[in-house]
């Protein structure tokens, strides 16, 4: 039986907007083991003097991750940042509730800081709005970005930290639509604590960027009230709302489940308008941008959460082991990310180590790839420059909550001063390979350099410290004849076309 034939044009000028690099962040959070036994581990074969795995460190650093949240996440509405740093030794034990385990502060922000420049990674630093305030948001803002010569910047510069961090991102606490979080506020109550901390923030630093918090996901029964309410304070003092969203198969049905990339694309559509109905309603000149400061699959580790003995410190935690499908829908939602380049400026993929995380160490033992590991890598290496809006044609399915869901899931980024171009593409066919035809005529010179596929013939294939069979080859058929290109993508897999422009 034939292949589907699916078509895409692109164009130079046909342009979403350049990409901001921190579209490819990620997250670390003080919960589980992303931070003791991922990050950090003293006692480890591979660390450091400072502690920090470098086996990890290296894999990080093969992601590029541009920027990485801290410290949370459900576990800064709790967090007071003064016991995270000084002398370690005399750092106060908590009980941390957000998610009942102990904290012991070994590590926090001057730790957290040198880690994050070891892998080359800005910080998108939280602050605490559940238990604490406008007080010690301003403060933690003068710890680390002020130089010297006041209070909390003569701490710091006590604490062995002489240069200022100059942190450029943050977020004004964390879910606050939620009843879990601690601390949990009204919208109005959270717009108004949100405006005057963003006030006071920005005054000890106004060079700094902030993001006000949206829903902590599309289903939320506030959802839309909130975020309108929210920039309704907030406006004139934000430049990001943040997104949130977490997917699973848990009705086990893949066609449906590689369709959820839509329902994600729908999200981040709504919430721009939202946020453009607060720019018209106050007559407002700026655009507020998007922060999808949470994204990813995370359904697999639910049951075996609910046996964690309370209060134990550091305890293996929300550690979904992913499968080939997951790493599809990683995919079609890193596409879905792309295709809002121009409003969509931040995004964390939820988390980086141990915890719903591409990356998974054993404690004294090695690390290893998780399957959502290659997407991630791929489009964070390869997707940067300028997001392209393709013309695409392809046949279409059904599913039980999608229609018209197209069998190619795909975008293109081009890289001026590189001169080079890179479709991102995902078959989401259960049974048939789809062949693509691209016209780029457009772009004179470029041929095919590598054609890097990701397949399977188990979707429920995982890696593991014992091995990673779900690894990507480069051996797919991609070529370039009549200013075009040709590909097979076989069935269900992810695909990276990767093209230079040859003098």
């Amino acid at each position: 039986m034939a292949n589907q034939k699916a078509k895409m044009i692109l164009e130079k000028d046909f342009k979403v907007s350049e990409i901001d690099n921190r579209i490819y962040g990620s997250f670390i959070e003080h919960l589980g083991r992303a931070v003791y036994g991922g990050i950090y581990e003293p006692g480890h074969s591979q660390a450091d003097e400072n502690g920090f795995r470098q086996d990890v460190i290296e894999m990080v650093k093969e992601l590029q991750v541009p920027l990485v949240r801290y410290p949370g996440g459900n576990f800064v509405s709790g967090y007071n940042w003064e016991d995270g740093v000084g002398p370690v030794e005399s750092r106060p034990r908590r009980l941390e509730l957000a998610w009942r385990t102990t904290e012991t502060n070994e590590m926090g922000t001057n730790e957290f800081m040198k880690w994050a420049q070891l892998v080359n990674a800005d910080v998108n630093m939280a602050v605490n709005l559940g238990t604490r305030g406008i007080d010690a948001a301003r403060n933690l803002v003068e710890y680390c970005n002020h130089p010297g010569g006041s209070y909390y910047s003569d701490l710091r510069i006590s604490h062995g930290v002489k240069d200022p961090y100059n942190i450029k991102t943050w977020c004004l606490g964390n879910e606050m639509d939620g009843p879990w979080q601690i601390g949990h506020k009204t919208a109005a109550e959270y717009g108004r604590l949100a405006q005057e901390a963003a006030k006071v923030m920005k005054w000890v630093d106004p060079s700094i960027e902030l993001v006000a918090c949206g829903s902590s996901n599309r289903n939320m029964p506030t959802f839309a009230d909130w975020e309108a309410t929210v920039l309704d304070h907030t406006y004139d003092h934000v430049e990001f709302i943040s997104l949130h969203q977490y997917y699973g198969n848990r009705d086990n049905e893949i066609s449906n489940y590689l369709a959820l990339s839509l329902e994600m694309d729908d999200f981040i559509k709504s919430v721009i308008s939202i946020a453009d109905y607060i720019k018209a309603k106050k007559r407002g000149k700026k655009n507020i941008n998007l922060s999808f400061d949470e994204w990813n699959v995370w359904y697999h580790s639910n049951e075996q959460d609910k046996r964690i003995e309370p209060w134990s410190i550091a305890p293996p935690q929300l550690e979904d082991i992913y499968n080939f499908e997951d790493a599809l829908l990683v995919g079609c939602m890193l596409i879905t990310l792309l295709k809002h380049a121009d409003r969509v400026k931040i995004a964390c993929l939820a988390q980086l180590v141990n915890v719903i995380a591409p990356i998974m160490t054993e404690d004294n033992g090695p690390a290893w790839k998780q399957t959502i590991f290659y997407p991630y890598m791929h489009t964070s290496v390869f997707g940067r420059g300028i997001s392209l809006n393709p013309i695409i044609s392809s046949p279409k399915y059904d599913s039980k909550d999608f229609t018209d869901v197209p069998y190619l899931e795909s975008t293109a980024v081009y890289n001026e001063e590189e001169e080079t171009l890179t479709i991102f593409a995902v078959n989401r066919h259960l049974q048939e390979g789809l062949d693509l035809e691209v016209d780029i005529r457009n772009f004179e010179g470029y041929k095919v350099v590598e054609h890097i596929v990701l397949e399977n013939d188990d979707i429920k294939q995982t890696n593991s410290a014992k091995g990673t069979p779900v690894a990507p080859h480069s051996n797919g058929n991609a070529k370039t004849e009549n200013g075009g290109v040709t590909a097979v993508l076989p069935k269900l897999s992810w695909n990276v076309i990767r093209l230079e422009k040859r003098k």
